[in-house]
C-alpha cells in the first residue's frame, strides 16, 4: 500500500504472493474497475474529499464517511 507510514504488506510464500499478483491485476482490468478508474482520472481527486460511486452516478462525500461505509462500518461488507 503505497501512501500508508505503515508496513501492511502480507507476508506470503513467493508463489502465493504471484498468483495473488495476477488476481489483483485480473481484478483491476475489469470493465467496472477500468470505468471507475477513468472516471477518477478525469475528476481527480483532493486531499479532503474521495469520490463515492453510486448506481447513478459519482459524488463527491467526506474521506471518513467514504471510508466508513457512512457509519455503518466495514465489517459486513
Amino acid at each position: 500500500m503505497k501512501g500508508t507510514p505503515f508496513k501492511l504488506k502480507q507476508k506470503l510464500s513467493p508463489s502465493a504472493a504471484k498468483r495473488k499478483a495476477a488476481r489483483d491485476l485480473a481484478m483491476a482490468k475489469t470493465p467496472a474497475r477500468r470505468l471507475k478508474k477513468k472516471q477518477n482520472q478525469d475528476i481527480g481527486q483532493n486531499g479532503t474529499t474521495d469520490l463515492h460511486h453510486t448506481g447513478s452516478g459519482i459524488k463527491r462525500v467526506s474521506i471518513k464517511n467514504n471510508r466508513g461505509n457512512f457509519g455503518n462500518g466495514t465489517k459486513n461488507e
